[in-house]
């Protein structure tokens, strides 16, 4: 069977554009159908010693290396964000909560509003070096109350 150069490459483009066409996904609304998430609690809490505790909730599938939810803070300066924290995260499908608390070392954060950025992310091996591999982010604004 001959085929024609012409026929054959109409055929590639073809493939290729169905490669790059946008995958359908579940709307977000409805729970049941999405896999990987993380929440954002809508208050976080500062303690005397100036803590942070931040938490919500996380689900995810297996994966090859360890998950870990990370959270980060800020307050005045949106550009300016301090790590709380990590948990290590169990990649069942089920929905987990986290919790993290962390004191950041170069300033001191107060109860009233603040910007929390939670992140499910997986180290996957990749050699020598794991890899991180992201797996979902949730950005929120919070009160931040005293503990």
């Amino acid at each position: 069977m001959h085929v024609r150069p012409a026929a054959l490459a109409t055929a590639a483009g073809a493939a290729l554009l169905l490669l790059a066409a946008p995958v359908a996904t579940a709307a977000p609304h409805d729970a049941r159908l999405v896999a990987e998430s993380v929440t954002v609690d809508p208050t976080g809490r500062v303690a005397a010693d100036g803590s942070i505790t931040l938490s919500g909730t996380y689900r995810c599938t297996g994966g090859t290396g360890p998950v870990y939810v990370s959270s980060t803070v800020s307050q005045s300066d949106p550009s300016v964000r301090y790590g709380v924290g990590g948990t290590r995260a169990v990649c069942d499908g089920l929905e987990h909560r986290w919790v993290n608390t962390g004191t950041p070392d170069t300033v001191v954060l107060k109860p009233g509003a603040a910007h929390v950025e939670a992140t499910l992310m997986e180290l996957r091996p990749m050699g020598i070096v794991p890899l991180p591999s992201f797996h979902a982010r949730q950005a929120q604004d919070v009160t931040l109350t005293a503990a």
